[in-house]
């Protein structure tokens, strides 16, 4: 349709009145709207245009819903990662080193275990990995972590009548905050040790009783990080 046209009526009287609408017509009258007039755009109309969709797409990669754990952000040439940290919206601070280096200090601290049969201490975290991590949103804390840990364990066991120096690892397969409620740990002895298999059994089951110190040092690790 070309163009808007008056509609007409007729009054009791039988006179013709204009009504207070338009409609399209195919055919221009004179009461007809104005048709539009093509404008070319201009660079500046496509530089706005750009800008105004750009700054909301590229600020976030993925952002969860509030009390994840999990955040992802990127910053753009248009300052506004910058203009949402300084307003409170949302930060992320990335706490590994001092994560990493805090859990190494407390196991090591873990005491000695004394057993029927022998004695035993974790002398290293001999494996370290994972993160962890502060994230603010509207000026709420949450924190995180995920590590797989493996110790360093030296002792003295009775293998027989003889007192024999023992070597072994704990494994820690991957935990997050809040779970050690469920935490496992494995045993692993030497290679190099020539025991028979009940023996081996043995060590192991006296090994695994590190687990509750062990939590109980993560659980404080844990506290910590709440805190920071």
């Amino acid at each position: 349709m070309e163009g808007g046209a008056a509609s007409e009526k007729q009054n009791a009287a039988g006179e013709s009145t204009t009504a207070s609408y338009t409609y399209w017509v195919r055919e221009v009258t004179q009461d007809a709207a104005p048709l539009p007039v093509p404008r070319k755009l201009t660079p500046q109309d496509l530089s706005s245009h750009s800008q105004s969709t750009n700054h909301l797409g590229s600020a976030w990669n993925r952002v969860d819903e509030i009390g994840s754990d999990d955040y992802e952000y990127a910053e753009d040439d248009s300052g506004m990662a910058e203009t949402l940290i300084e307003a409170g919206t949302w930060e992320e601070k990335n706490l590994n080193k001092w994560a990493s280096d805090r859990i190494k200090e407390l196991l090591q601290s873990v005491d000695s275990l004394e057993f029927s049969g022998g004695r035993a201490d974790i002398t290293e975290v001999s494996k370290c990995v994972g993160d962890a991590f502060l994230v603010t949103v509207r000026k709420k804390k949450r924190v995180g972590y995920t590590y797989e840990l493996t110790l360093r364990v030296k002792g003295e066991w009775f293998i027989g009548e003889e007192k024999k120096k023992i070597k072994g690892y704990i494994d820690l397969p991957e935990f997050s905050f809040g779970e050690l409620d469920d935490l496992q740990i494995d045993v692993r002895l030497g290679e190099e040790e020539d025991l028979l298999h009940q023996d081996k059994l043995r060590i192991s089951k006296d090994l695994k009783l590190f687990l509750q110190p062990v939590c109980e040092k993560l659980r404080q690790f844990e506290q910590e990080l709440k805190e920071r």
